[in-house]
């Protein structure tokens, strides 16, 4: 997901997105744990989508203020 599109998106559109690629993570770990991953770099993608999601978030949250 590029930041560009991440940006149009609302606060509470973003904070669900987030819940959702957590729970994504967590599964993908747990996976890869039990039988390896085909593709381990979406562990990685995903850690750094959520970083994405809340340093927008709480840039959007700070402008609010």
């Amino acid at each position: 997901m590029k930041t560009s599109e991440i940006k149009e998106m609302t606060v509470n559109e973003i904070e669900e997105r987030i819940e959702t690629e957590k729970q994504n993570l967590s599964n993908m770990q747990f996976n890869h744990h039990i039988s390896p991953l085909d593709n381990p770099l979406q562990i990685r993608h995903t850690r750094r989508n959520i970083a994405r999601l809340l340093t927008i978030l709480r840039q959007k949250q700070n402008n609010d203020k």
